[in-house]
């Protein structure tokens, strides 16, 4: 590089550093009236409330049950059940069941519309609604990977390693959860339970006393609560806290700033264009935060009848691609030709608090940018080796502001920002 082309990338960077600066008041201020607004829409959200019962009693219960299942079972013993032959019926159940987890678990598409379809047929299964508007916005953070603003944030590696990270989260809690949802159908078809099969599955022996109660009482609370504890401890040691993501995913910069920004956010859409509900994790690292992150997502949903009846209005009617244009096509688009470009993305973004007319951000979707992965055998192991996490099972608490439009878009905004920021101090070439 010649001086003259150095000083001319130099004034370059140095306008664009002046700009973004000059940006930033504008942004604070959009922040802070966007708070506001969000104060305003959670107080329209918020009534009629929605019952969420909770039994102190039988939570106990099956907490100190779950407490012996552990003492029993020990973390090397397998559970007693599997020693136990089983009727042919119960063997085609199981292989069924394994069959049908196997084939919905191939992509974050087919994993988000089968939770959907568990609840439709079993509206009682709460879990399986959060499980599938989580799931959506699994496949939204995947595609944001391929998209305008964290396309060129990213290096390919990095983009790989992020994705690896979020669909192993994605496949796992799958392949624990779902066939637990399958045994409880087919033990309404059945007419008995048939929850002596959760070993079968490699299930921790930890659920076993909250589908059993689940069965007899319909204690949608206390099993959406034991669920949440219970895939967040499974995909802990599995994923979080492996060496692999530890090194190539938790410990770079990019999830550093993902968590510092504030753009670990969870949204639920309201109907297309329109409101969102939803909350924003700031430490996905950490296991306790998850937990009580799960319990306000799940009161959130289920404790406002709102925001129940409009989300399930939204995520029965719009299939699931992975591309935010799902419930944002005034905003994004799945076409890249129809899309601003990268460079264009952050002046529009950086200038306007709503964009103008016609101009979206490239969002596409899941099969156009990822192709369905196959992953690395399950570590078998229970995680339920002592009792430290039970303390989080306790009545889930409604948040009091969660209204999410202007903070998604101010989330938008600070991604623009960063990627100002990254393309300015970049080293030059």
């Amino acid at each position: 590089m010649s001086l003259t082309e150095w000083f001319h990338v130099a004034s370059r960077q140095l306008q664009g550093g002046l700009k973004l600066l000059g940006s930033v008041p504008r942004a604070a201020e959009e922040a802070w009236e966007g708070k506001r607004a969000a104060w305003t829409e959670s107080r329209k959200l918020r009534y009629p409330l929605r019952e969420l019962p909770w039994d102190y009693h039988t939570a106990q219960a099956a907490m100190d049950e779950a407490e012996a299942l552990m003492l029993v079972n020990g973390p090397a013993s397998r559970p007693s059940s599997l020693n136990m032959p089983l009727c042919e019926t119960d063997c085609e159940l199981v292989e069924r069941i394994k069959n049908d987890t196997a084939q919905q678990n191939r992509s974050n598409i087919t994993r988000t519309a089968a939770y959907l379809e568990c609840y439709r047929g079993y509206p009682e299964l709460h879990w399986a609604l959060l499980a599938h508007l989580v799931s959506r916005n699994g496949g939204y953070n995947m595609t944001d990977l391929k998209g305008g603003l964290i396309d060129s944030f990213f290096g390919e590696q990095e983009k790989e390693w992020l994705y690896r990270l979020l669909e192993r989260c994605n496949a796992l809690i799958f392949q624990d959860a779902y066939p637990q949802l399958q045994l409880y159908m087919h033990s309404r078809h059945l007419g008995r339970s048939c929850f002596h099969l959760l070993p079968h599955f490699h299930v921790s022996p930890f659920m076993r006393p909250f589908w059993e109660r689940f069965w007899a009482w319909r204690d949608s609370s206390l099993l959406t609560v034991a669920l949440i504890i219970n895939e967040q401890n499974y995909i802990e040691g599995r994923v979080v806290k492996d060496p692999y993501f530890q090194k190539f995913v938790m410990h770079k910069p990019g999830f550093y700033l993902h968590d510092w920004l504030q753009l670990n956010q969870i949204i639920f859409p309201l109907g297309l264009n329109d409101g969102l509900a939803g909350l924003v994790m700031e430490r996905f690292g950490h296991l306790d935060e998850r937990i009580g992150f799960g319990k306000s997502l799940y009161a959130m949903l289920f404790g406002h009848q709102q925001v129940l009846d409009q989300v399930t209005a939204f995520a029965t009617s719009v299939p699931h691609t992975g591309s935010r244009s799902d419930y944002w096509p005034g905003l994004f688009t799945p076409d890249k030709q129809k899309a601003l470009r990268s460079p264009e993305e952050s002046a529009a973004l950086l200038a306007h608090i709503w964009l103008p007319q016609g101009q979206r951000l490239y969002s596409p979707e899941l099969n156009a940018v990822w192709s369905d992965t196959s992953y690395d055998p399950i570590p078998r192991y229970d995680w339920f080796q002592d009792g430290s996490t039970l303390g989080h099972l306790s009545e889930p608490k409604r948040p009091l502001l969660f209204a999410m439009r202007h903070e998604h878009r101010h989330g938008i905004q600070k991604t623009a920002m960063a990627h100002d920021a990254h393309a300015s101090l970049r080293p030059f070439h």
